[in-house]
């Protein structure tokens, strides 16, 4: 007894399966126009439904639900009872219904097609948004939805004046991206990589421009694509900038590096003035290597800090070591080296000798002036 109650309440269940799964198909579905709907578009939708339950082609306690948000409705239904069309009187609303007292008939007995067709407009909308253009349900004797019997076809109806705004608000992006790189190339900046970005983007704006209204979906993917492209292009445009102000901090690094090479073989090795040049002079490379670990990471704002840092660091290196190579240069000057002519014994030579040199020349001019005087 316990077994047969088991397997009673088993076949209970699969009626109740069975009984609750909708009994028809919905095929050869046509929207005129295709694609996305403007508010006050004329739309025609046709469709079929094959009624094709166990027993009867459709529950005859069942209801066969139909809606739209298309404005202005009408609909039209031919019941096709054995290849025989019987039009059937639907009222122009939104929702309508048609009974199981109306479509039930023997399955064994009859071929039943529904052949339906609906003329409406597209509604008004605040905002781009899909409507219904035709659902299709079974519900039951307690008006719940039959499993499996839900068919929805939507379309996307457009806010023209959003779309109209959302090509004005990329153009506008797209206008400041072309100040932005005009900007840049004043200061010498790389913009070749920007100035690809711009043009694609360009080309997407007006690949969307000249969509018709009912591409909306492409349109939309191609203003998308232009924001993409855009906000790409200002990113390896800070880039740029950031490289550059790396380049431009290593140049005064070069110029310490050439004047630390003239100044080692002119000066003791062991000469304490030398050391803090070339210490500042490694804590600006660090710093641009820091920079460059940055831009690696994309922290362009915080890599022009660095390069900025560098160019003061390696900037002051730079200035001690001209002021240097000034002292070094004024040791060899004329007034210099006889300084230090004058502190060696050479000098006292160079004194005798030119004494000796005026003490002869002094007598010889003498006797030439007292032999002048005897003749004349």
């Amino acid at each position: 007894m316990k077994r047969m109650w088991i397997w009673t309440v088993v076949f209970i269940c699969l009626f109740a399966v069975i009984s609750g799964v909708s009994a028809y198909t919905v095929s050869q579905i046509s929207v005129n126009p295709a694609g996305d709907l403007t508010p006050g578009t004329p739309v025609t939708l046709s469709f079929t439904i094959q009624l094709t339950g166990s027993g009867e082609t459709f529950p005859s306690e069942s209801t066969l639900d139909l809606f739209t948000d298309l404005d202005n409705p009408k609909w039209s239904a031919v019941l096709v009872l054995n290849n025989v069309d019987n039009p059937q009187p639907l009222d122009n609303k939104k929702n309508v219904y048609l009974t199981g007292w109306v479509l039930s008939y023997p399955s064994s007995d009859v071929e039943e097609n529904l052949r339906i067709t609906l003329d409406g407009v597209a509604p008004a909308v605040t905002s781009t948004t899909n409507k219904t253009i035709v659902r299709i349900q079974e519900l039951d004797n307690r008006n719940n939805v039959v499993s499996g019997s839900l068919v929805t076809v939507s379309r996307q109806i457009i806010n023209t004046a959003e779309v109209s705004s959302l090509i004005a608000t990329r153009e506008s992006d797209l206008q400041l991206f072309r100040t932005h790189i005009d900007e840049q190339a004043v200061f010498e900046i790389d913009t070749a990589a920007a100035e690809q970005k711009y043009t694609a983007a360009r080309a997407a704006i007006n690949d969307a421009k000249s969509r018709p209204s009912s591409q909306y979906t492409a349109a939309q993917a191609s203003l998308t694509n232009a924001q993409t492209l855009i906000t790409a292009g200002e990113n390896l445009l800070d880039k740029a900038s950031a490289e550059k102000a790396v380049v431009d901090a290593q140049a005064p690094i070069t110029n310490v590096d050439a004047a630390i090479n003239y100044i080692k073989p002119n000066i003791s090795s062991t000469d304490p003035r030398l050391a803090p040049i070339i210490s500042k002079r490694e804590v600006a490379a660090g710093i641009i290597s820091t920079a460059n670990d940055e831009i690696f990471a994309g922290n362009y704002e915080r890599a022009r800090d660095k390069a900025e840092e560098a160019f003061a660091k390696a900037n002051e290196s730079y200035n001690d070591a001209l002021d240097l190579k000034k002292q070094i240069s004024e040791g060899f000057n004329p007034v210099g080296a006889v300084g230090k002519l004058f502190g060696s014994g050479t000098v006292v030579i160079i004194v005798v000798v030119v004494a000796v040199v005026l003490v002869a020349a002094g007598v010889i001019i003498y006797r030439k002036r007292s032999r002048w005087d005897e003749l004349g």
